[in-house]
């Protein structure tokens, strides 16, 4: 069972294989077995525990990383209060050593935990990735097939607009697959609203 693992220098966890999303270009929708990032299967027989979480990363060299990035084959914050004991256990061990936390999510958290966690994020979590995808509801719905629907569109950029108030950097993503210029554009104007950067990554075909 893979729970961290290494890509690019950076040191990844992978707490859960729940989403409530299933987007178009999702990595889940390629290999059984293995992924892009890693010769074994992201998805994981059951949910680590936090010890075990725990253990994973205290058998690696933590603060040798450039950055520890919660993401995996499912979406993170399902596990939210998991990655807040855990960044709070390696800040106890390791303190100013510990390298940058980021998390890559879909900004649905609130909806998902049912509680504006936002606010715990601050002084643990040092950068947001979030899913932007898309221009308007209609095409995120389209896109990523949200359980809560359109509704989740908004809900993310609320998340991704209140996260500037507590985390150091916060950061919209689209995949460039399928995107006109008019489109980035538009995406672009979308992240300066909110305050936040935007980052557009290639498509990778699993």
């Amino acid at each position: 069972m893979t729970i961290t693992y290494e890509y690019e220098d950076a040191l990844y966890v992978n707490l859960t294989n729940k989403c409530n999303c299933n987007c178009e270009f999702c990595l889940r929708h390629g290999r059984k077995e293995g992924s892009i990032y890693t010769e074994d299967s992201l998805w994981l027989e059951r949910e680590p525990t936090r010890k075990e979480a725990l253990d994973s990363f205290l058998s690696r060299d933590v603060c040798s990383y450039r950055e520890i990035v919660f993401c995996g084959y499912g979406e993170p914050t399902y596990r939210l209060d998991d990655i807040l004991w855990l960044v709070d256990q390696l800040k106890e061990r390791f303190g100013r050593r510990l390298p940058p936390v980021r998390i890559n999510t879909n900004g649905h958290a609130n909806l998902i935990l049912g509680r504006d966690v936002v606010p715990e994020l601050k002084g643990r979590i040092d950068t947001l990735s979030i899913s932007l995808n898309a221009v308007t509801a209609a095409e995120y719905t389209a896109l990523c097939h949200p359980a809560q629907g359109e509704a989740a569109y908004q809900a993310m950029l609320d998340f991704a607009r209140e996260a500037t108030r507590y985390v150091p950097h916060v950061v919209l993503t689209i995949v460039d697959k399928d995107k006109s210029s008019e489109e980035i554009e538009t995406c672009r104007q979308i992240a300066a609203e909110l305050g936040v950067k935007l980052r557009i990554r290639s498509f990778i075909d699993s």
